[in-house]
């Protein structure tokens, strides 16, 4: 078997692998996650946790897809692990990048929450003062 296609066999598994480890992570630590952002409401944090990581693959496998192909020949059992620790090093930085942004879009949403949660009185009003007048 030419070493190419071992480097691109290894490549493949270990970037899918990954891919499907950092989802099911990020779908189960983001459950919680959501379920705070959104109040409580636990069948709509399920959907959007689907949906979120349905894009996720989505994104990650593509790349990985497009990635895959190499202009060089590799040579020697060197060769193998120089084209594998550049191909999987992007693709981890690429995970890492998705990770972060998807943090950072639910961080605004929960911000934006807990704002509107705090514009609202903690009790409600139990009476009516009119206006002073000349104080």
């Amino acid at each position: 078997m030419d070493r190419t296609v071992i480097a691109y066999v290894i490549y493949l598994v270990v970037s899918i692998g990954l891919t499907v480890w950092v989802a099911r992570t990020l779908s189960r630590n983001g459950r919680v996650f959501l379920g705070d952002v959104l109040h409580g409401n636990e069948k709509l944090a399920d959907a959007v946790n689907h949906l979120l990581v349905v894009g996720f693959y989505l994104v990650n496998l593509g790349f990985v897809a497009l990635y895959l192909s190499g202009d060089d020949t590799i040579e020697d059992t060197r060769g193998i692990f120089e084209a594998l620790s550049t191909k999987l090093g992007v693709v981890l930085l690429v995970l890492g990048v998705m990770h972060l942004g998807n943090v950072y879009v639910l961080n605004k949403i929960r911000r934006r929450g807990i704002m509107e949660r705090e514009q609202q009185p903690p009790v409600p009003p139990q009476g009516w003062m009119p206006p002073t007048v000349g104080a």
